[in-house]
């Protein structure tokens, strides 16, 4: 594409942005470059700038901040995250735009837009917290990554001076919340390859014993029946957390695969949930109905929460309309979601311990 085009297309963009709606929009100076950084921001590549667009930008880019918060690549099928979800929006702090050039296969330029999220932490933790999701917590340790590669001629240890042969490896990681280190290539840590590649773990941990935390991640890569084939093993001062293996034809996802078992090894050992309350029925008393209108609000609501699970009136008191809800992590949680805009908390009712809320007008 020729230069004034490219300036054409990136003028085009930026106007576009600028005339976004919403206090959300980030403002840069220019020579900036918006960049995800730190576990509440995410990068999601979107089609276009529009609001749909947007809309399903902000739940990926959601997806993507809990699944590094927790260290659970499958954390959207935990109960009620799939709400939380669909209102992704009510999270963000500042959105931005980036314009990615590359090339494609044949050689010819590539546009992609990447929608550039920061959520707010605060907010995030709370709905961590109400729906008892695991936390990874910072700070994260930084493992070393010990890796063989064999193509052929021979397995060779790859060090810091090869950081760009394993990138996917370290992107991957990036992406899954937390960072690896490589060895810096002395002669004796050359030599670690053979201690690689015979499963020698112990070998590898004393040569590690130079680099803090003593954290290693221990992976051999070489062809395999037409393809690739990584063998790894996640070692945690001396104690190995896990092992496993990944085949594939394309030698990037076969790298990958040693970050994504590190880390569900790491969330397993260390993530930890919030205690809130266990899941069952509990009765709360609402005030401030005084309308089928209102009482229609309050149900639309409470079915709108990601911790109700089911709602059932029981009567109307002097005091207010008695529910029982079915609640996903107890009180505790219900607290943690219920909007002040929308439910304030009351004294509790002495008889029965009933929390109320009032319904805000």
């Amino acid at each position: 594409m020729p230069h004034a085009n490219r300036i054409g297309l990136w003028l085009a963009c930026l106007l576009a942005g600028c005339l976004l709606a919403g206090g959300a929009w980030a403002q840069r100076v220019e020579g900036d470059i918006a960049r995800a950084q730190g576990l509440y921001q995410a990068e999601v590549r979107v089609n276009s700038q529009n609001e749909a667009e947007r809309r399903t930008g902000f739940s990926r880019g959601l997806a993507q901040v809990l699944a590094k918060l927790s260290g659970d690549s499958d954390i959207t099928n935990r109960p009620g995250v799939a709400r939380e979800l669909r209102r992704a929006g009510d999270y963000v702090e500042h959105f931005d735009y980036r314009q990615d050039e590359g090339r494609s296969a044949t050689g010819a330029p590539t546009f992609h837009t990447t929608l550039v999220l920061r959520f707010d932490q605060d907010a995030v933790d709370g709905m961590t917290a109400a729906l008892g999701l695991p936390v990874w917590p910072e700070p994260r340790a930084k493992p070393v990554l010990w890796l063989a590669i064999d193509d052929g001629s021979g397995p060779r240890l790859v060090t810091v001076n090869q950081n760009n042969a394993v990138r996917p490896v370290l992107d991957r990681a990036r992406e899954r919340g937390f960072g690896l280190g490589l060895p810096r290539g002395s002669a004796a840590e050359q030599a670690a390859a053979g201690a690689i590649w015979r499963g020698d773990h112990a070998a590898v941990a004393r040569l590690s014993a130079r680099y803090s935390p003593p954290m290693q991640l221990v992976g051999k890569l070489y062809r395999h029946e037409g393809g690739w084939r990584s063998d790894w093993t996640m070692v945690d001062n001396g104690r190995v957390l896990d092992e496993w293996s990944h085949q594939d034809s394309n030698v990037r996802v076969a790298m990958a695969a040693g970050a994504n078992g590190a880390a569900d090894a790491l969330a397993r050992r260390y993530a930890k949930a919030t205690e809130t309350g266990p899941a069952g029925s509990y009765r709360v008393t609402f005030t401030g109905i005084a309308s089928s209108s209102d009482y229609i609000r309050l149900s639309g609501y409470l079915q709108g929460m990601s911790v109700v699970q089911g709602m059932t009136p029981l009567r109307a008191t002097p005091t207010g309309l008695e529910m029982e809800l079915d609640l996903l992590t107890g009180l505790p949680g219900f607290r943690q979601l219920a909007d002040e805009s929308v439910l304030v908390e009351q004294e509790m009712l002495l008889d029965t311990g009933a929390p109320i809320y009032r319904l805000v007008h």
